[in-house]
């Protein structure tokens, strides 16, 4: 693990249903963190299309998944720097189906689609991947595959031990628990994160309460687990509905770098890691997950446990 890392989270303004200019712009972000010498570079959550399940156009789109994904392996290559590109929305592969017995009353269809990560290092290979486990609502349930209690899996990369997560799973501390009790030093939330995810009653009550959730979370997280937390969110021109505010955040610092909550941008912050190791010395939070007589050891997932779900 290099005792620093300089890290790119790339705020991107990401148009509906056009995948070749988003996927463009991300490319000369990532040339520009290249150029900084950058040893990672994130991307928001479903950067090239948005999300817009209900437009015809979108699952057809979603069908040049793996086209985008064999560009970004060859520019990480190229720019000799590791790249989280958001996530892309690929169709779920066929799976054998027992047929059901005679009589069986027919359920409504799977989703067809699901919500992935990748993590590519440096020489353009894929060290791991993440499909979303925790979707938001019925705007997402009703088209997207859950990797549901499949475990969360650390990934060895360059950079360290690194954790996959996408947005909404950010708001539930499980996840980030079992990636940390595996060692992840580093966890990455790209997330297409929206004003939208208040309701109106919230709105009421707060209208920044959108911001105020992240910041709050974001901080949190990044204490509780004594890891780096490496946030990416789509932003965009002002009186649109993004809610922006990409961050790098540590312990005892909280952000590094915090982007606004409309433009498109890229910041840039380095990260001391043995920040995380003073952290974690201070206060033992790794140390208590691993100690067999922790007082919540029964929250943990026990690793011969068979698993149900989809990779």
């Amino acid at each position: 693990m290099p005792p620093f890392c300089k890290i790119a989270v790339i705020q991107l303004y990401v148009k509906p249903l056009k995948p070749a200019d988003n996927f463009a712009r991300a490319v000369k972000f990532i040339r520009e963190a290249a150029a900084q010498e950058c040893h990672l570079a994130v991307l928001p959550e479903f950067h090239l299309t948005n999300w817009v399940p209900t437009d015809p156009r979108f699952a057809s789109l979603c069908d040049d998944w793996e086209t985008y994904l064999h560009h970004y392996q060859a520019l990480a290559k190229e720019c000799n720097i590791c790249i989280v590109p958001g996530s892309i929305v690929r169709p779920v592969s066929p799976s054998p189906v027992s047929p059901s017995p005679p009589g069986t009353p027919v359920s409504k269809a799977e989703p067809s689609l699901e919500n992935v990560t990748f993590f590519i290092s440096n020489t353009g290979e894929i060290l791991g991947s993440y499909v979303k486990k925790n979707l938001w609502g019925p705007t997402e349930r009703a088209y997207l595959w859950s990797s549901k209690d499949t475990p969360h899996q650390v990934i060895s990369t360059p950079l360290g031990p690194v954790g996959l997560l996408v947005c909404w799973d950010l708001a539930f501390p499980e996840a980030w628990r079992e990636l940390v009790s595996q060692g992840a030093k580093i966890i990455i939330v790209p997330t297409l994160w929206t004003r939208s995810g208040a309701s109106e009653a919230g709105h009421r009550q707060n209208p920044s309460a959108p911001s105020l959730f992240l910041d709050s979370i974001l901080t949190a997280r990044t204490f509780e687990n004594t890891c780096a937390v490496v946030f990416a969110n789509a932003g965009g021109p002002p009186g649109r509905n993004y809610c922006g505010l990409s961050q790098i955040n540590i312990p005892y610092a909280g952000p590094l770098v915090r982007l606004g909550t409309s433009a498109e941008g890229m910041g840039v912050a380095t990260v001391d890691m043995a920040v995380l190791e003073d952290a974690e010395e201070n206060y033992a939070i790794r140390s208590d997950l691993n100690d067999p007589s922790w007082h919540y050891r029964h929250t943990r997932r026990i690793p011969a446990e068979s698993t149900k779900g989809r990779l």
